[in-house]
C-alpha cells in the first residue's frame, strides 16, 4: 500500500465478546474492500432490520456479542454448549448532527419480556418463535432458535427504541483485534488473580491482547460487587480505550495494523443483509468518524435488583423511576455532553412556529392518519382528541399514502393558530408542523392534516423532546482514561 494512499480511518469497538469495526478507503482499495465483504456473514432477520442506511438521518446500530466457544481456545469461555446467547449488548446511537453518539449498555441479566419473533429459516420460510415473559434478555438470543432480530425486537420492546441494524462477533474479535493493533492500554487500581478468567495482572498500567484481553473483559469475580453490572463498567473502559487506540497516529498510519485489524474484524463480523454491501459499511465508518470522542458516552440501562430474587440478588430490573427519560433522551437524539448543536437556526425557526396566538380546541379542524404508528393509533388518537381535549372537528381518514420517520401536522396560513393549539395539546415540536395547504374533508371543509409518524408514542403522550438528558450514575466518554477498580 503506498504512502498517501487514501485509507481513511478505522474505528473499533469492542466489549467483552463484542467488537465492531469498519474500513473505509478510497477507489484504490476498492477490490480489497470487496474482499472483506467476503469475510463478512450476513443474516436475514426479515423486517427487523431497515433494508439499507442513510447517512442524513440518526441512527441505531445493536452491537451483541455471544457467548457461543466457537474458535480456537475459546473452549474454557462461556456456557458449555451455549447455542449463542446475547451475552454482551451495546445500542449504539449516533446522533442526526453527528456532534455525539450514545453506547447504551443492556444487562444480559436484565428480566424482561422476550416478543414473538418471525425467524427466516434455511429454506427461505419464516417460522415464528413465541415469546417468553419476565425472562433474562440474553436469551433474546439463540434461545429456541430465536435470531439477532429478535433481540432487536426485545431491544426495541424495552426501550421504546428501534435498532436499525445489528452487528454480532463471538470471543475471538477481542483476542483478533487486540492483536492487530498491538495491545490496549488499560489501568487497575488493584491486583486481579482471577481463578474463573486467569487474569493475573498487578496493580498499575498495561498492555493487554489476545488471551489476556479476552481474560479481561470477561472477569467478573475482581471487580466491584463481583456482578455483571461491575463487569459492564470495566468493558465500558476497555472500549474507551480501544477507540483511542483505533484513532491514534500509531495505528492509522500503519498500513500493515491496518490490514491485520481489517481481516480480524471482518472476519469476525456477523451483520444484518441491509449493510453487508462495502459501500453501506463505508458510509458507515465516515459517518461514526466524525463524532468527536470526547462526545461518545457510554452508560448502562439504569436497573434495580429484582425483587423476586429475594436476598440473593442474581437479576436485575429496569428502574421504571429513571430508565425511561433515558430512554427518551436517546430516542429524541438528546445528547448526555455538552454540545454546540449545528442547527441551532432550524430549531430555533422550528420553534418560533409554536410561538403565537392558540385557537380553541373547538375551534381546531383536523383529519388524522396513520403514517407509520402501531395499528389503531388513528383511531386511538380521534377518541382521545374528543373525549379528553373537546377536539369535536376531527375524523380518522385512514392510512398516508406512504409511511413517515416522524410526525408531522400540514396547515395552511389562516390555521395557525390551529395548529399551534394541536401542537400543545398533543406536546407536537415545531419540527413537526408543516406549513402549506389546507385540505377539503367529505363534508367541503377545509381541515388540517395530521399524520402520524413511526416515532408515534401513544394518544396523550407528548413527542416533544427533553430539554437536556437527565444525569445518569457510573457514565463515562471515550476520551477520558479511567482504571478498572
Amino acid at each position: 500500500m503506498k504512502k498517501g494512499s487514501k485509507v481513511k480511518k478505522v474505528l473499533a469497538w469492542t466489549a467483552g465478546g463484542t467488537a465492531f469495526v469498519l474500513v473505509a478507503v478510497g477507489t484504490a482499495g476498492y477490490l480489497y474492500l470487496k474482499h472483506l465483504e467476503g469475510n463478512v456473514t450476513a443474516t436475514d432477520v426479515g423486517d427487523a432490520a431497515k433494508s439499507g442506511f442513510n447517512k442524513d438521518e440518526a441512527f441505531n446500530i445493536l452491537i451483541i456479542g455471544t457467548d457461543k466457544r466457537t474458535g480456537k481456545g475459546n473452549e474454557g469461555y462461556g456456557d458449555k454448549g451455549s447455542v449463542g446467547h446475547a451475552d454482551t449488548n451495546i445500542l449504539l446511537h449516533v446522533a442526526k448532527d453527528r456532534s455525539n453518539a450514545t453506547a447504551l449498555s443492556i444487562p444480559r441479566d436484565l428480566i424482561v419480556n422476550v416478543p414473538d419473533c418471525p425467524t427466516v429459516q434455511p429454506d427461505h420460510t419464516t417460522k415464528v418463535v413465541p415469546g417468553s415473559e419476565n425472562v433474562r434478555f440474553n436469551t433474546s438470543l439463540g434461545q429456541e432458535g430465536r435470531d439477532p432480530g429478535c433481540t432487536m425486537r426485545t431491544v426495541k420492546s424495552v426501550t421504546g427504541i428501534e435498532p436499525d441494524h445489528f452487528m454480532m462477533v463471538d470471543f475471538n474479535a477481542v483476542k483478533t483485534l487486540t492483536s492487530a493493533v498491538g495491545g490496549v492500554d488499560v489501568c487497575l487500581k488493584h491486583a486481579v488473580n482471577d481463578e474463573d478468567s486467569h487474569l493475573n495482572l498487578p496493580t498499575g498500567k498495561h498492555k493487554i491482547q489476545g488471551e489476556q484481553a479476552l481474560a479481561f473483559v470477561r472477569t467478573r469475580h475482581s471487580f466491584g460487587n463481583h456482578g455483571d453490572l461491575d463487569r459492564i463498567k470495566v468493558q465500558q473502559q476497555f472500549m474507551g480505550s480501544l477507540m483511542r487506540k483505533m484513532s491514534s497516529g500509531d495505528t492509522l498510519t500503519s498500513p500493515t495494523k491496518l490490514i491485520k485489524l481489517a481481516e480480524a474484524a471482518t472476519k469476525a463480523l456477523t451483520v444484518d443483509k441491509g449493510i453487508r454491501k462495502v459501500g453501506t459499511l463505508k458510509s458507515i465508518a465516515l459517518e461514526l468518524k466524525k463524532v468527536p470522542p470526547k462526545n461518545i458516552t457510554f452508560l448502562t440501562v439504569p436497573v434495580l435488583d429484582n425483587p423476586a430474587d429475594g436476598v440473593v440478588h442474581k437479576t436485575v430490573i429496569v428502574n421504571p423511576n429513571t430508565a425511561p427519560q433515558v430512554f427518551d433522551a436517546i430516542r429524541n437524539d438528546v445528547s448526555f455532553t455538552e454540545v454546540k448543536k449545528k442547527e441551532k437556526a432550524a430549531k430555533d425557526s422550528q420553534a418560533a412556529r409554536l410561538k403565537g396566538p392558540r385557537s380553541a380546541p373547538s375551534e381546531v379542524r383536523v383529519r388524522i392518519l396513520n403514517g407509520g404508528a402501531e395499528s389503531g393509533s388513528a383511531q386511538d388518537t380521534l377518541q382521545w382528541l374528543q373525549n379528553d381535549k373537546a377536539v369535536l372537528k376531527s375524523e380518522n381518514d385512514g392510512n398516508a399514502p406512504a409511511e413517515l420517520a416522524r410526525t408531522t401536522l400540514e396547515y395552511a396560513p389562516d390555521q395557525a393558530a390551529q395548529a399551534r393549539e394541536l401542537a400543545a395539546l398533543m406536546g407536537l415540536p415545531g419540527s413537526a408542523l408543516k406549513p402549506g395547504e389546507s385540505v377539503t374533508n367529505a363534508q367541503g371543509l377545509p381541515t388540517m392534516t395530521l399524520t402520524l409518524g413511526k416515532d408515534f408514542k401513544g394518544a396523550g403522550v407528548s413527542l416533544t423532546a427533553p430539554a437536556k438528558a437527565p444525569t445518569v450514575d457510573g457514565k463515562s466518554t471515550a476520551d477520558k482514561v479511567e482504571c478498572a477498580s
